[in-house]
C-alpha cells in the first residue's frame, strides 16, 4: 500500500477541497455588496456624484453581469473549476487594482461589473460545483461547512474595508483585496484544487476503491454512494423540476435583497433608529451561521425541495412580521428569523442542483441558477425604492411581497426530483 493510499484511509481529500471552496466564498467578497457599500460615500464625496448616479450604476452593472453567469457555468464544464479558480481569482485580483483608480462614472460602471461578475457570480458559483464533486450522501454538510466562509466574509469585510478606509484611503482598501487574492487564494487554488476525487483514485464522500474491482472499499462506509443521473442542461430544461428550482432561488435573492438594501429606512419609518438597523443586519449572520450547519445535515435526511419550501415558508413569516417592527424586542425576533431563513436558504439552494441533476454538467445547470440569484438581487432594491416614493411608507409593498413566497412555496413543493429514465422513455417513444 502506498503512502499517498495510507494518508488517504486517515482523511479524505474532499474535506481539504470544502477548506478550500469555503476560501473561495470568503474572497468573493469584494464583489458583494456588503463590502462596496463601504465604498459608496467615498464616491460620492471624492467625486461630487448623487448617490441615485451611484446606486443606478451598481444596478445596472450587477443585471448584466447577471445575464452572463450561464456563460461562466460552461466555462467551469469545459475546463474545470481548477484553471476558472485559478484564472478567475488572478483577473478579480486585476479588477480590485481596477476599482482602485477609479476617476470617473465610466471607469466605476466597469469595475462594478467586473466585481459583480467575479465576485458575486463566479467565486460564487464554483466553489458551489467543485464540492458538489467531492461528495453525495454528506453533500449536505460538505456544503455547510464551506458556506461558513459566506458568513465570516459578511462579518469581516465591512470591518477591515472601514478600518483601511479610515486609516488609509478607499483606493488602498481596494488594492489590499487585490493583493490578498494572489497572495493567498490563487496558491490555494493553483496547488491545492483537483476537480474530482476520481482524479486521485478516491470515490465521492471518502470512498476509495482498490485496484481489485471486487474487493471491498478501503475508506469510508461499505456500499459506494448511488450513482447520479447526470443531466445536460438541455435535459434538465425538459423538467418541470428545473423551472421550479429556478424560479425558487430567484424569489429570496430579491426579497433579502430588498429588505438589506433598504433596511435602514424601513427602520426608520417604524421608529427604529439606523443603529438597530446595524444590529439585525448582524444578528441575522450570527444566526445564519449555524443554521447552515443544521440545514446541512437536515438536506441528507429531507427531500431538499422541501427544505426550500420551509423557506418560504418563514420569509412569509419574516415579512409579516418586519410590518410591526415598531420596538427593540421585535427587531431581534425579526433578525432571528431572518438570520435562520437565510441560514437554510444557503444550503438548499445550492446542493438541490447537483442533488437533482447530477455531477457531470453542474456548472452549466448552477450557472443558470446563479444567473437567476444576480437577477434577482439586482431587481430586489427597486419595487421597496419605488414603492416608499409612491406611498411614503413599506407597508402595501411589503405585502405585495408576499405574494413571491407563496408562489415559491408552490414551486418547490411541486419540483420533485426528475427520474432520467422516465425522460429517456418519452424521448424514445418520440424518436
Amino acid at each position: 500500500m502506498t503512502a499517498r493510499r495510507k494518508v488517504f484511509q486517515t482523511f479524505y481529500y474532499g474535506w481539504f477541497i470544502v477548506f478550500i471552496g469555503g476560501l473561495g466564498i470568503f474572497f468573493s467578497g469584494p464583489g458583494q455588496t456588503y463590502s462596496n457599500s463601504a465604498f459608496i460615500d467615498e464616491y460620492i464625496q471624492d467625486f461630487g456624484w448623487s448617490r441615485t448616479e451611484v446606486s443606478s450604476l451598481y444596478s445596472t452593472a450587477t443585471l448584466i453581469a447577471g445575464l452572463t453567469m450561464m456563460f461562466v457555468g460552461r466555462f467551469i464544464d469545459r475546463y474545470g473549476q481548477r484553471f476558472m479558480m485559478v484564472t478567475v481569482g488572478i483577473v478579480f485580483a486585476l479588477a480590485c487594482f481596477f476599482n482602485s483608480m477609479v476617476t470617473n462614472m465610466v471607469m466605476l460602471a466597469v469595475g462594478f461589473f467586473m466585481v459583480r461578475l467575479l465576485g458575486q457570480g463566479t467565486m460564487s458559483l464554483i466553489p458551489n460545483t467543485l464540492v458538489a464533486q467531492w461528495f453525495v450522501k454528506k453533500r449536505g454538510r460538505a456544503f455547510s461547512f464551506m458556506t461558513m466562509g459566506s458568513f465570516i466574509s459578511a462579518m469581516l469585510f465591512p470591518i477591515i474595508n472601514t478600518w483601511l478606509i479610515q486609516t488609509w484611503d478607499w483606493q488602498v482598501a481596494w488594492q489590499f483585496w487585490g493583493v490578498m487574492l494572489l497572495v493567498v487564494f490563487v496558491p490555494f487554488a493553483l496547488f491545492g484544487v483537483r476537480n474530482r476525487p476520481e482524479q486521485m483514485g478516491l470515490e465521492p464522500d471518502g470512498l476509495q476503491k482498490s485496484k481489485d474491482d471486487n474487493t471491498e472499499p478501503v475508506m469510508g462506509t461499505a456500499t459506494l454512494p448511488e450513482a447520479e443521473a447526470d443531466w445536460t442542461l438541455k435535459e434538465a430544461m425538459r423538467t418541470w423540476a428545473f423551472w421550479g428550482i429556478l424560479i425558487s432561488v430567484g424569489i429570496p435573492a430579491m426579497i433579502n435583497t430588498g429588505i438589506t438594501f433598504h433596511i435602514m429606512s424601513i427602520f426608520d419609518t417604524n421608529g427604529l433608529s439606523p443603529g438597530i438597523a446595524a444590529m439585525v443586519l448582524s444578528l441575522m449572520a450570527f444566526v445564519g451561521m449555524p443554521m447552515s450547519l443544521i440545514s446541512g445535515f437536515i438536506t441528507e435526511k429531507v427531500p431538499t425541495n422541501y427544505l426550500l419550501a420551509s423557506v418560504f415558508v418563514i420569509e412569509i413569516i419574516f415579512l409579516l412580521l418586519l410590518l410591526v417592527t415598531e420596538s427593540f424586542l421585535l427587531a431581534v425576533l425579526f433578525g432571528v428569523v431572518w438570520g435562520a431563513a437565510n441560514g437554510l436558504e444557503r444550503i438548499g439552494m445550492n446542493v438541490i442542483w447537483p442533488d437533482y441533476f447530477g455531477r457531470k454538467y453542474v456548472g452549466s445547470i448552477n450557472g443558470v441558477g446563479m444567473t437567476m440569484v444576480v437577477i434577482g438581487s439586482s431587481l430586489g432594491p427597486l419595487p421597496f425604492g419605488a414603492g416608499f416614493d409612491l406611498f411614503h411608507n413599506y407597508t402595501p409593498v411589503l405585502l405585495a411581497s408576499l405574494i413571491f413566497p407563496v408562489a415559491g412555496v408552490i414551486c418547490a413543493v411541486t419540483a420533485k426530483r426528475p427520474q432520467k429514465a422516465k425522460l429517456d422513455a418519452i424521448r424514445a417513444r418520440q424518436d
